[in-house]
This record gives C-alpha cells, structure tokens and sequence, in this order.
C-alpha cells in the first residue's frame, strides 16, 4: 500500500500493538512510509503533527480513511466535535497546550479518527494529556487491544489535567479569599480575573464535550465503533464529575467577586461619608468668611479694634452650630 521509501511528514511518534501477544512496538523517529507495512493482527496508532503541510496528503494514502475524515484530522478549526459514521469516530477534543519547560493554561485541539485497525491524532502545538497517554501506553501497553482504549485513555488524561487545572485554581482561588476577608482591604480584581475567565472556559469546554458524547452515545449501534457505548457512559461519568467541581468554582469565584465589590463599595461610601461631613463643617466658616469679605459700607465689626477676633468667633460658633445640627439629626 505504502511502497515509496520517504519519511512521515509530521511524525511525532508512532506504535503498533500487537493484540495477540498484547505488546506493542514503538516505531522510530525516522520511520519511513516503508515502515508502516499492513499489520497482521492489533492496530496502529499514528500520532502527526499539522505544523507539516504534508501530513493531508499522507493521510490520502491510507484507504481506510475517507476524504471527511481526513478533512477533520486536518482542520484548523478551534471547536470540539464528535462524529460517528460507519463504524468510525472522529473530531476534536479539546486540550492544554505544553510548552518544552512547562505546561500552560492555553487550550489547544486534538483531532482524531478510530477506525478498525488505526487510531490516528493530529495536533498544531505540544498538549499536556497526549504526551501522558503516550506515557501510560508505554508503562502497561497489555491494556489496549484495540483503537478506542486509546481513545478512553485520551479523555480520561483530559479529565485528570481539568482535576489538577480545577486543584491549582482552588489553590489561588484560596490565596485571594484569605486576602479579601482578611483585615485589609484590598483590590484583588486584578488577580481575580484571569482565573474567572480560565474557570469560564473550561466549563464552556467541558459541557460542550459533554454534550457530544451524550449525542454520540444516543447514536445507533450500527454507527458505533466497537466497544463504544460501554465507553462513552464511562467517559460521561468522568466528565460529569469533574464538571461539577468546575462549576462549584465558576460559582465561588463570582461569589468572591460580588464580595470584592462589595467591600470596594463599602470603602467608597465611607470615604464620600468623610468628604460629606468635611464639607458640613467647612460650609458654615465659608459663608462667614465670604459676608466678612464683601466690600460694602457698613460691614459689622470693620472699624471695631477687635473685629477679626469677633469673626472668628462667629466661625467658631458655625461649626459648633453645624456639629449640633448633624448631631440633632442622627447622622453623626
């Protein structure tokens, strides 16, 4: 089927499982086309990446997949999507990117099609749960017999990076919280919200994918790859309990926002309660001092030896009479 000796355009790594024996056999980086004889027994994984513009015509040549699923392992479109037609699965899950040093929050795509003896996934960036898939495919390969284990072991890594995403967020989530019941006030909007709108994401993200597996699981069972129905209730399970953790922390975050703004308000209206009361006081000295200012005849106490004193007196008396006044009415 493959006989022109070249490289794999886009190869990131590559296995082949033998069912029989339940082992499976990494190919080499340099694996050529030549390499990827057709297996006898058990299934081939091809994991690619779509940074090689070559990869769509490498996937032309296997027969088994068709031009709508090669459209979908080669998309660039950023959206999840579950489809089952003729005994295959294919679309898109969502994931975190991974950079060389460190993992990140960015979501990233994998695109992927099961089909009878071949699993194939495609990516544009580095994501965290493939590469733990590749590692627990390593450590027990006796595991999977078949494409759509490999499938549920994708989802399922996917569901434990949003345990440990949904962990680091709890964790900041409660380094805000102690400052904002703290004995300071403080203006932790600023911190608040990138994790609000990380949180807002993944829920998006995650009822989506929820979504599609319920319709995918509702299919008829002629549509169905082996095994499926039995692994999308699995898979559901899983995705339905951590979407109630994420929700829980969609909720507290908006509560500990509101609560933020809150206290913001609170310390606003003391202030303008200050500035109020500085003003009552001041306004009586300053009519005082606006009629002893007026340059008209007959001002009281403008020939008088002591009239400066006496008007200070008067100014004295206005904010002993606004204190009295405000006293009078409740408001000090």
């Amino acid at each position: 089927m493959l006989s022109i000796v070249q490289s794999i355009p886009g190869l990131v790594w590559a296995y082949d499982f033998d069912s029989d024996n339940r082992s499976c056999r990494r190919l080499p980086p340099d694996a050529t086309r030549e390499d990827l004889g057709d297996l006898q027994t058990g299934f081939r994984w091809l994991h690619l990446n779509l940074a090689d513009q070559r990869v769509g015509a490498f996937l032309e040549e296997f027969s088994q997949l068709p031009p709508q699923v090669i459209t979908a392992l080669t998309t660039h479109e950023t959206h999840a999507s579950i489809t089952l037609e003729d005994g295959m699965i294919y679309g898109t899950l969502v994931d975190f990117q991974r950079e060389f040093d460190e993992e990140t929050r960015d979501i990233g795509w994998l695109h992927f099609a099961v089909c009878d003896n071949i699993l194939v996934t495609t990516r544009l960036q580095p994501l965290r749960s493939i590469d733990r898939v590749r590692a627990a495919v390593e450590k027990n390969p006796s595991r999977y017999r078949q494409p759509i284990d490999i499938f549920e072991l994708i989802v399922a890594e996917f569901q434990r990076t949003l345990i440990s995403l949904v962990i680091e967020l709890t964790d900041e989530l409660n380094q805000i919280e102690d400052v904002v019941y703290g004995a300071t006030t403080q203006d932790e909007r600023r911190r608040l919200a990138p994790m609000r709108r990380t949180v807002v994401r993944l829920h998006r993200h995650l009822r989506t994918v929820l979504t599609l597996f319920r319709r995918a699981a509702a299919a008829d069972e002629d549509e169905m790859p082996e095994g499926f129905h039995d692994v999308s209730g699995r898979l559901t399970s899983r995705l339905e309990a951590v979407d109630h953790d994420v929700y829980a922390l969609q909720d507290r975050a908006r509560l500990l926002h509101e609560e933020i703004d809150s206290k913001l308000s609170s310390e606003t209206n003391r202030h303008l309660y200050i500035l109020s009361l500085m003003t009552a006081f001041l306004l009586p000295p300053s009519l005082v001092t606006g009629f002893f200012g007026m340059n008209t005849e007959a001002l009281p106490f403008a020939h008088a030896e002591h009239g400066t004193f006496y008007a200070f007196g008067l100014m004295t008396l206005s904010v002993g009479g606004a204190w009295w006044l405000l006293r009078r009415a409740g408001i000090l």
